[in-house]
């Protein structure tokens, strides 16, 4: 069996960090299981050490979406507990020192845990607690790490649970990512019209099945795919404001156990504050619990947005075929030479890119829709993948379609007169002679053409039994069109 080098590297890594190699020193803490060792360099302590040795599984972190998004809400926890006399003034000061730290740039190695570990997400909801516990107790002490003065639970989590926290730091995470998405979508959207109104007077042969049909012009196709992506974006924009209920506050069941009676509409009102969206508390907090409805529907509205983004791609790259023997009645710019063996061959780098993309945010659609329908009872435990899924959705679709737009779009240039003779050559202009000689007689006319090699305009000029005026006037490709 191959094992990825990137993951026998985290494997020896971390066998060496438990072992005693790397020359590493550490130190003792304990958890509810137990002692167990904790590098002395570290901010985080036993429940996060206990997670690395768990969940070596991909490779992959936690998002920092989720970290900035997770400090952001500690924060905000920290100033909404001091506020109600709950937490002192010296803990609350440290713990948003420590967060601020963090969303600057601060102590991102420190984040550690897998981004597949424990149902609900309780191991990096630890990672951060313990985070920002060692730094807070580093500011007020010289020492990081460990649990006092600032406990990881009693003071950084006071008044939140996992189950509250995390459903809320993944629709906070996910909400802020969707401006920019939108923005990039914008810009697709305006360089498509764009190339619809440059390739207006372009006529082309229109093709259904993938078979000759009667005349469109290239500007017509490029507006439709305009007007697609201006759909899918309304989709991924109504979806976007049921992310903005936050269960905050429902502690451990829904129920608000431990917590301030006000402390769900203050932080809420805070996170608001820093982020400049209108979060609001959810209606229900045991259905925001136990529902990840609304990180279900954005995730949804993107693979409809991904299937069809992927099939525009997939146009461009027939449109595109040959350069000598396939439609090539676009031209894509060149982004990378497109053969290690074959000489001046191009491919459709670009597309053949953002295809990929879009199939990896279909996958992840399916996974999270599968996690989304897999919670029991008064919570949903499967939250981990599907804010990793959703996440990395929304980073990748963003980023491939700005490449799209920038590195494809916005430099195609088309072949009018190898456009010009496809709708000239095409076997659907009889479609023009139905409403004078019959759909039967023109099929003939067709068939004929086909069979002889001659074009339909000139069966038709023997057959028909039309005049050339006429004929002329049924054959005006450019008419045919339907543009004024």
């Amino acid at each position: 069996m191959h094992i990825p080098q990137t993951l026998l590297a985290i494997f020896w890594k971390r066998v060496a960090m438990f072992s005693g190699g790397y020359d590493m020193d550490y130190r003792t803490e304990r958890d509810s299981l137990g002692e167990i060792r904790v590098p002395e360099s570290a901010y985080y302590g036993a429940q996060t050490a206990r997670a690395l040795e768990n969940y070596s599984i991909s490779g992959m972190g936690v998002q920092a979406a989720m970290i900035e998004n997770y400090v952001l809400l500690k924060k905000a926890a920290a100033e909404v507990n001091q506020e109600f006399g709950l937490l002192d003034a010296d803990r609350s000061r440290a713990i948003v020192r420590a967060a601020d730290d963090i969303i600057g740039g601060a102590l991102r190695d420190q984040f550690v845990v897998d981004a597949f570990h424990s149902g609900a997400g309780t191991s990096f909801h630890m990672n951060v607690n313990e985070v920002l516990a060692g730094r807070a107790n580093e500011i007020l002490t010289g020492v990081r790490g460990g649990k006092s003065p600032v406990h990881p639970n009693d003071h950084v989590n006071m008044g939140q649970s996992t189950n509250d926290t995390f459903p809320t730091v993944m629709r906070m995470a996910s909400r802020r990512q969707v401006p920019g998405l939108l923005d990039a979508l914008g810009e697709l959207r305006g360089a498509l019209a764009g190339k619809g109104v440059e390739f207006k007077p372009i006529v082309k042969a229109g093709r259904t099945h993938l078979q000759d049909a009667v005349p469109v012009t290239l500007g017509q196709e490029f507006a439709a795919y305009a007007e697609t992506i201006r759909q899918a974006s309304d989709a991924v924009a109504s979806a976007s404001p049921s992310l903005e209920e936050l269960g905050i506050g429902g502690s451990a069941a829904g129920t608000g156990l431990n917590t301030h009676p006000r402390f769900r509409f203050r932080i809420i009102e805070e996170i608001s504050r820093y982020t400049g969206i209108n979060f609001r508390p959810a209606a229900d907090l045991r259905a925001s619990m136990q529902s990840n409805l609304p990180v279900a529907l954005l995730s949804s509205s993107l693979r409809v947005l991904a299937l069809e983004v992927s099939r525009i791609c997939n146009d461009l790259r027939l449109l595109s075929s040959g350069p000598a023997t396939g439609l090539k009645e676009i031209n894509l710019p060149a982004a990378q030479p497109g053969s290690s063996i074959m000489p001046g061959k191009v491919n459709p780098s670009i597309p053949e890119m953002v295809n990929m993309v879009c199939f990896q945010v279909i996958g992840n659609d399916t996974a999270l829709g599968w996690a989304n329908g897999a919670g029991q009872l008064e919570l949903n435990v499967m939250m981990p993948v599907m804010a990793h899924n959703l996440l990395q959705s929304l980073q990748i679709l963003t980023n491939a379609l700005r490449a799209l737009t920038s590195r494809c779009i916005q430099g195609i240039t088309a072949d009018a007169a190898r456009s010009r003779r496809y709708a000239e050559s095409t076997m659907a202009l009889a479609t023009a002679l139905n409403p004078r000689i019959g759909y039967d007689r023109a099929a003939e006319i067709v068939k004929e053409a086909l069979a002889s090699g001659r074009t339909i305009v000139e069966v038709a000029r023997e057959k028909s039994g039309l005049s050339e005026d006429e004929l002329n006037r049924l054959f005006d490709i450019a008419a045919m069109t339907g543009q004024e």
